[in-house]
This record gives C-alpha cells, structure tokens and sequence, in this order.
C-alpha cells in the first residue's frame, strides 16, 4: 500500500495509518485521529484547497467525505476501481480521480445547493490511455489537467468541453511516466519517468525545414495549426535507482525526487542545478510533498512507517517519526500519565508522548525481542525483559541505559514485574520454573524463587507493599513476601492455564484470567476467591478466512491475554486475540463498555460472517495471491516466506490477525492504552459531551443566571446553569451555595438534574479542595433522592461509580494520614500525662497552673479529685484556660454547702 501526504500552509501534515487518518499539528506539537474508520486500508487521500473537505480512497476504491474542521463524515462513495490518484481543483470545485485507465472527474459537494439528490455528481470521464493512470495534476487556473500513464505517455486535457481541441498526447519516455507539472506560468510542462529522464515540454511553433527563411515578427499572428507541445530539454538524474515518486513547487521551481533505494534530491527547475541529496534509509521513498511556502518537503516510507517533515534551506528536521517494524508485545505508562512506553519484536522500545502522539525517544539495545516494560515508581527509570536473556533499567532524564541484569544461565526472559519501592525486580521465563529476583542498586541476583512446577507465565506486583504474584502453567498462582523471604499464602488452585494476573493497587486482591474464558477474582489475606466473570459470552470473536468453521463454534479467542485495574480498582479491562476490549465493573461483576479494536478487513478476525460469493470449495478467493499479475517486475517479485506470521510484514506469507498483546489503564486520567496489530490505541472512558443545551429558551442566559445567583435565588440560578451546560456557570452556581443551604437545596432540586449534579460533583471533586463542601453535597444528595436512584441504578451508574471513587479516596487519605501521625499522637498524649506540676511561689493563693495539668492532690475541704477537675474544665472556658486554685476550692465549697440545704429541706 501506497502512502499519501498532503502539508497544508506549513501547519498539518496528513498521512492514512491503516484505515484511519491522522493528523500531525507540526506547529503546535500535537496529533489526533479522524473517528472515522474505512473497512481496508487507505490508499489515497486529498484535502481541498481551502481546508474544508477532506476525501479518502481504500485499496477497493470505497471513498468516504469527510468535513475535515468538524471531523464529521458526510458521505459514503464506492468508485468500485483501484484508485492510482486523487486532487481537488485548486478552486475546489471538482476533483479527478484515476481508475484504471481512466480519468473521472466529479463535482465537489456545493454547500450552496439545496436538497441533493447525491453529493457526488461526475461531470465526465477522460479516456485515452492505454494502461492505467500514474498520476493527475491541475494547472492553476483549474482549467486543464495532466494525466501520466504506465503506457509511456502523458495527455492533457481540458476540463471545458469546448476546449476538446486541447487534448494532446506527449510521447518519447521509454519508462513509465509517474508524474507531471505546470510551470507557474503554465508555459512549461515537465514529466518525469521511472527510468530517470525529465523533459521539459514547450507550446511552440514546429520547426521550419527551411533554416534560411526569415523568422515572422512577434506582431504577426501564427496559425494555430503549427504550434503544439514539443519537447525542449531533456534532463537525466543518472541513478542506480528507480524514481519512485516527485514533487514541483511552481512558485519557487523548486523540484523534489524520491528513489527506489531511500535517496532523496532536490533540483532548481529549468536550469536542472541540483540544490541537495540526502537518503532517508535503505527502504523506498514512497511520497513527497511539499507545503505552501516551499519551505518543507515531507516524505514516507510505507515499508518502514517512516515520516519525515525537512526544512531543505535550513537542513534541518521538523518531524521525524518511525513506528515499530515488527508487532508490539508490551506496553506501560508513566506513573504521571504522561508518556507510554511501547516493546516490540523488532528489538526497540519507543517512548511516546500522549498529548501530542509524538516518538520522544527510541532505544535500541536489546538484540531480540522486548517481551515486557515496567516503569519504577517514581517514573524516572524504566525496566525492560527481552528474548535475548537480559533486564534492562533505563534512565529517562539522560535516556540511556544505566544497569543490565543476568540470570546465571542465558534464558529468554517473559515476565517482568517492578518492585513498588524500587529497590528489586522480579523476572520469569517459559524456559525454567524459577523467578529470578536483583537487587536494582548492584545489579546482583540476590534471590531465585522456587516452588512452581511449570513455566512461569506472567508476574504482577502492587502498588502498595511488596507483595509478588506469579502464575504458571501448572494451573497455579502463588504469591511471595519477598522480603519476608517466605510464601505469604498456600497456592491457589487455578484449574485452567493462566494467560495473564494483574494485582490491585493495594495489593489485596488478585484477577486472574485464564483459558477458559473465566476471569475469577482472589483475595490475597485469605486465600479464597471473592468473585468471578466469565469472559465468553462478552467476547466477540472474528472468522479467519482459512477457517472452515463459523466464528461462533470458534474456541480460539475465547479467552482474555491481557487484563488490568484501574486505579480505584473497582474496574477492570481486558483483551486478547480477539476484535473486543471489554471493560467490567468488578463489584457488579456486570459489562459496562465493548470496545471494538479495528474494523479492517485486510486483518484476520475482524468479521464474524465471510462472503459467502467468495468461498469456494478450495477456500476463499481472497487467499489467492495475485501478485504475478502485477506489471511492475518490482511488484511481480515475491520474497515472501510460507507461512510466516511475524517479522517483516513484507516477508509474511499469511495475513496479520487481529489482538490485543498488552493493555493498562492510566495512572492518572480515565483512560486506559491498548498494543494492538493496527497499532497503540488509547480510548477514554469518559462520556461528558461539549455541547448539549438542556430544556433551553431565549431568557436563559449566563447573564440572567448570575442576576439570579446575585439574588441568593440558588435553586433556580443551579438549573438555569444547567441547561445552560456551560462548566464554568455550574462550577460558580455550585461552589456559591452556603453549606446550611445545601440539604434545603437538595431536597427542592428536581428529579431530572440529580443525575446532571451527581455527575458534575463526581468530575470535580478528584481536583476540588472542598472535600467536606463535596461530601455534604453527596450526602444530601443520596439522603433526598436514594430511592429514585436505587429505583434507576441504570441511570446513575456512571455518576454513582466516580462518587464512590471520589469517596474511596478520600478514605484511602484520612486512613493514611491517621497511620502516618499514628506516633505523633502517642508521643503528645503521653508527654502530657507526665509533665509534673512546677510551683515557683509558696503562697498558694497566687500559684498559677496550667488548665491541662493534673491536679492530683486534694482539697482541704475534703473535695475529690473528679470534683476539681469537673470545676477545672469550667473555669478554663471562662478564663481563657487559667484559673486560682483557691478561688475554684472556695466555689467549689459554697457549691457543696448549698446542696447540703438543698437535701436537709
């Protein structure tokens, strides 16, 4: 599959990533996916002029219009050709397309016009090749358009049909023509061949076989009939390669070629004067472009999925990315959710940033195959397993590698799993039973844990404590105290291979998923399993086309490979060989979202139902390799190996299938990233909308709703915010009611926005200072309307499940600061009770003593002691604290005199 890329104004930067399109701020620094998705991989695309309206082809010819400032698709098209080009007019009015041999162009969707029948209306086909069309290019007034083919030629033709006198061929290249231009003039054409000759084309008179007869005067008129397109240079690249792709630059001649064997030139057109020559690797340049201004040229390698934006005046890089060669078996987030790291089996890990989608860092010292990540808690170094039997730690302030960790024999490491404190990490392999354990500051093996009875599969440790988990092929999971140096628990009997564990945060509990579809649930104190989910019937599994069985008899992925918490730990998220990610609620043990991963029909397992009009009784026909057919040698030649599924995607014989390797929810946001065959996909869990006006009429206004909230009128100031659904207004209305209010508010607020408010304060209250301020609004809230909510949990379930997450954590703080100043308590508490009296003056009527002291003598009234402290505390209200103990004696006296009268009447 071809790449194609189109920088509009030096600011974005369009390229097809499988059947999506994304898109690169290459001035912001930040990139975003198109929702949209075709059903097989992209091949061309094109965005107008004027930035409104962006077209994309898959490899079927299924186009689909896309608005490209809304992100909205307008409509579905099938060209029912192998498109080879696509471009809009430089007005926009029209675009071409090259099917086959022809060259259809079709109006552009107008806006303007009501009530179309069809937004895609062809004003007419070109014929006039012989074999299929390279590529199209318009001139600038719109009005002519230059057609190359694999036929050896190149055509113009006119877009006005009364033009048709126009449409010249142009002969004479002796290699497929891939590419055409107009000067900026328009006087000059230029075509370019695979061979590498470029001829410059010249409307001109035909030369005169009389060399002596005079030449006419510029004023004379010549007769139409002897001029035509002639050819009046001809220029050679003299390259070992093939030209592989081109672009012009009318404004400043400025011509960019792309080779075969990964070169790259620029020349300054007419005078052919070469400005640079770079190469971009080993592999094929599949397509240049170059910005509005001239200043950037961008290149891609489909093979490698390399990009390259080139700032050619200054020999600088404005982007380079390059994904991974091979498949992604691993992935991890920093603890601050900033970056995910990815491993694959190419050997490289890459560091990329979420926010903007771009490749930080790339680290390629491992020699075979990363099988897993793990960042240190701190997020400032990285842990890496690999096939060829080592750990890695990575620093990521100075990003290179700082430790390397061995066993004593070379094994194939599998499992990784990080301590929480930092201080050992635990590795596995499939090749022995044992768990090596190093100490990460000497990089010794210091331990090997012993006691499984198979390969162990997958190691998890929490957040918490150390506590270690393991699981083994013998249908076991055990967990370790590592620095108890001892087995904190007895085996659980798993009955079924375990595919993948994950702990919760606070190590207290395990989920374990394993072959038989089941995801079952272990508290680690005791020992016994607290829950379980079975994962089959909330699976949807995809039909190979080799299959001769229904996806629905398949047992193939039946099961989750890959399953982690949230932070909270109340959710849970799982993949494998499948088409669906699966998010569970663990308490409920219910589904709350199926993602789908892809929709690609060029990938194994994405349909559950084949075309039953391509099944024969030898297979589908799909399989059938059509590649000798081709008429390039270079695409006629097959280095493909039979049968194989990995490495080289160009070296497999067999079709990618579908999975999920490694999946995790983000430390920090509502969001969780999946390693898949299309690639890193994250998805967020959020479902607030931007926009959705509620019950809304002309005298609801921000204005009327701060006079309303000035006015103290705080119930009706709420809901006008809230049909409103402006964030700001509702944050203002919300944190301006007085807390003695809140109880009276809740219960007047009506029934439709309970749901609206629990939500609001459930989104807030993470960040919010006003914890006490939240927790009276929730329990308000569930005071006055718990029935109607317990009635319709259906409703509240998104709301109801971030307070509970809200409320977990701010137990999870007052139990950890109670804990934490646990000490400091008893230290004070016990410093009180011993400090001893000081008198400094003998005369007791002015001894003065401390309110917390103990008095510990009596009165010489013969009071007790409890009666002095009683007076004790009542005096130090009055007092501020200090009173005269002779003073309180003689009270405390008149008070015993006067209760003694009291009982003798």
């Amino acid at each position: 599959m071809k790449s194609d890329f189109k920088v509009k104004d030096g600011t974005k930067l369009l390229s097809p990533v499988g059947n999506r399109v994304s898109v690169f701020d290459l001035i912001n620094n930040k990139s975003y996916t198109l929702p949209y998705e075709h059903r097989k991989n992209i091949a061309r695309i094109a965005l107008n002029k004027q930035e409104t309206l962006l077209l994309s082809v898959d490899v079927d010819g299924r186009a689909i219009l896309v608005n490209f400032n809304a992100r909205t698709v307008l409509h579905h098209f099938n060209f029912k050709d192998k498109v080879q080009d696509l471009k809009f007019t430089p007005d926009s009015r029209y675009f071409a397309i090259a099917c086959g041999r022809f060259i259809q162009v079709w109006k552009t969707p107008d806006y303007t016009e009501d009530r179309q029948f069809a937004p895609f209306v062809r004003h007419r086909v070109y014929a006039g090749h012989f074999a299929d069309v390279t590529s199209i290019t318009w001139s600038s007034d719109s009005r002519f358009f230059v057609s190359t083919s694999k036929d050896l030629t190149s055509r113009i033709f006119s877009l006005d049909s009364d033009e048709s006198s126009v449409a010249m061929t142009f002969a004479g290249h002796r290699d497929t023509v891939i590419n055409a231009f107009f000067s900026k003039d328009q006087e000059i054409i230029y075509t370019i061949s695979k061979d590498g000759a470029l001829f410059q084309w010249e409307y001109t008179k035909k030369p005169s076989d009389d060399s002596d007869e005079e030449e006419p005067d510029s004023d004379e008129e010549v007769d139409p009939s002897l001029m035509s397109w002639r050819i009046t240079k001809k220029n050679f690249f003299f390259s070992d390669a093939k030209v592989k792709c081109a672009a012009f630059h009318p404004s400043s001649n400025l011509l960019v070629v792309g080779f075969t064997n990964g070169e790259f030139r620029l020349y300054e057109l007419p005078e052919f004067n070469m400005i640079q020559q770079l190469s971009m690797g080993q592999n094929e340049v599949n397509t240049v472009n170059i910005n509005k201004s001239g200043e950037w040229l961008s290149f891609g390698s489909a093979k490698l999925g390399q990009l390259l934006v080139y700032e050619w005046q200054s020999e600088s890089y404005i982007l380079k990315q390059q994904g991974h060669f091979d498949s992604t078996n691993a992935l991890a987030y920093s603890p601050d959710g900033s970056r995910v790291v990815t491993a694959s089996d190419d050997g490289k890990i890459k560091i990329w940033d979420v926010v903007s989608g771009f490749c930080l860092n790339t680290f390629e010292e491992h020699t075979s195959a990363v099988t897993a990540v793990r960042f240190a808690k701190k997020g400032q170094v990285m842990f890496s397993a690999s096939m060829d039997g080592t750990v890695k730690a990575w620093d990521l302030i100075r990003y290179r590698n700082f430790r390397t960790f061995t066993a004593t024999e070379r094994i194939k490491f599998s499992a990784l799993a990080v301590d929480p404190s930092g201080e050992v990490i635990c590795a596995a392999s499939q090749d022995t039973f044992d768990i090596y354990v190093w100490s990460v500051q000497t990089a010794q093996l210091v331990d090997t844990l012993a006691g499984h009875e198979g390969p162990v599969s997958c190691l998890a440790f929490g957040v918490e404590n150390s506590v270690l988990a393991s699981a083994s092929w013998d249908k076991t999971v055990r967990v370790w105290s590592l620095f108890g140096r001892s087995q904190q628990v007895e085996p659980f009997e798993i009955y079924s291979d375990v595919l993948a564990i994950a702990m919760r945060p606070d190590s207290k509990e395990i989920a374990v998923s394993t072959l038989n579809g089941q995801v079952q649930f272990w508290d680690v104190e005791n020992a016994k399993q607290t829950g379980n989910i079975d994962g089959r019937k909330d699976i949807i599994s995809g039909r190979y086309l080799e299959d001769r069985f229904t996806a629905h008899n398949s047992s193939r992925s039946k099961a989750f490979t890959a399953i982690d918490y949230s932070f909270d730990g109340l959710a849970l998220v799982a993949g494998g060989n499948n088409n669906s990610i699966c998010l569970y609620d663990i308490p409920n043990e219910v589904l709350l979202r199926r993602f789908t991963v892809s929709l690609n029909m060029d990938l194994n397992g994405t349909q559950q139902f084949l075309n039953s009009s391509r099944l024969t009784d030898a297979g589908s026909l799909d399989l059938l390799d059509r590649d000798g057919e081709n008429s390039d040698l270079e695409d006629r030649l097959d280095d493909s190996l039979p049968g194989s599924k990995r490495g080289d995607p160009s070296l497999r014989k067999t079709r990618p299938e579908i999975r999920v390797t490694s999946i995790q929810f983000s430390p920090t946001a509502a969001s969780f990233a999946a390693s898949s065959t299309e690639g890193i996909l994250i998805f967020s869990v959020d479902d607030s909308v931007i926009f959705d006006p509620f019950d809304l009429d002309i005298d609801i206004t921000p204005e009327a709703t701060l006079e309303t909230l000035k006015e103290k009128n705080y119930l009706n100031a709420l809901a006008m915010a809230f049909r409103l659904n402006e964030r700001y207004l509702i944050h203002q209305v919300y944190e301006s009611v007085p807390a003695v209010d809140i109880k009276l508010l809740a219960n007047d607020l009506p029934i439709v926005y309970v749901e609206r408010l629990l939500s609001f304060i459930s989104s807030i209250a993470m960040t919010s200072p006003h914890v006490e301020f939240n927790l009276l609004w929730l329990k308000s809230i569930i005071t006055a309307h718990g029935k109607y909510i317990n009635t319709h949990k259906h409703e509240f379930a998104s709301a109801l499940r971030g307070a509970q997450r809200f409320i977990a954590r701010v137990a999870k703080h007052v139990v950890k600061t109670s804990k934490n100043n646990e000490y400091s308590y008893l230290f004070l508490s016990s410093t009180e009770k011993d400090q001893e009296l000081d008198i400094e003056d003998e005369d007791e009527d002015n001894i003065i003593v401390d309110a917390s002291s103990d008095i510990e003598e009596s009165d010489e009234n013969g009071d007790s002691d409890e009666d002095l402290e009683d007076a004790e505390d009542d005096d130090e209200e009055e007092n501020g604290g200090w009173f005269d103990k002779k003073t309180l004696a003689n009270s405390l006296g008149n008070e015993d005199e006067d209760s003694d009268e009291e009982d003798s009447e």
